[in-house]
């Protein structure tokens, strides 16, 4: 059974595999990374721990029991006790089988019960459909437009899902 954990920097090697083996099929609907993103690796994945120390993010990987990772569910611009945005991404090889959505749930329960966060919001871009069936599904509901610039040069929407103690 695949585990959500909190980001650590052990975690690197198998967030790289999952990053690159990937790369096109993430392409596909959301911005591509940029050759930058994998030549400097290291560096920003250094950087990601960081903000996470810091409290301004919280960072998940989804393991398998082979310790690969099959996806990432992110919570960024945290606002203790308050809000924060959700992002996240599974690979090619699971999508369509509920993983995403499991694990968008569990990060909502996890916002709740260990960030004490009220509010999670998403964006999706109009033509990522799996997306939006992962939000819906996950009791996220339509917003307002989500602008280019915010979901990579792409029209689309954001989400919102008010969470409760119990989740």
């Amino acid at each position: 059974m695949p585990e959500l954990q909190r980001l650590r920097a052990d975690h690197a090697p198998a967030v790289l595999a999952f990053e690159s083996a990937n790369r096109a099929y993430f392409a596909a609907s959301v911005s591509d990374r940029g050759d930058d993103y994998f030549e400097h690796f290291s560096d920003g994945y250094e950087a990601l721990l960081a903000e996470q120390e810091a409290g301004v993010c919280a960072f998940h990987v989804l393991v398998a029991e082979d310790g690969s990772v099959l996806g990432r569910f992110n919570l960024f611009d945290v606002v203790e006790g308050r809000t924060a945005d959700l992002g996240y991404r599974v690979a090619q090889h699971v999508a369509g089988r509920g993983v995403a959505t499991a694990a968008v749930e569990e990060l909502c329960r996890l916002a709740a019960t260990r960030h004490g966060l009220r509010t999670l919001r998403a964006a999706t871009s109009d033509a990522n459909i799996a997306s939006q069936k992962v939000l819906a599904k996950a009791g996220f509901v339509p917003l307002g437009p989500a602008l280019p610039a915010e979901i990579g040069g792409k029209q689309g929407t954001w989400y919102e899902r008010t969470l409760t103690p119990a989740d």
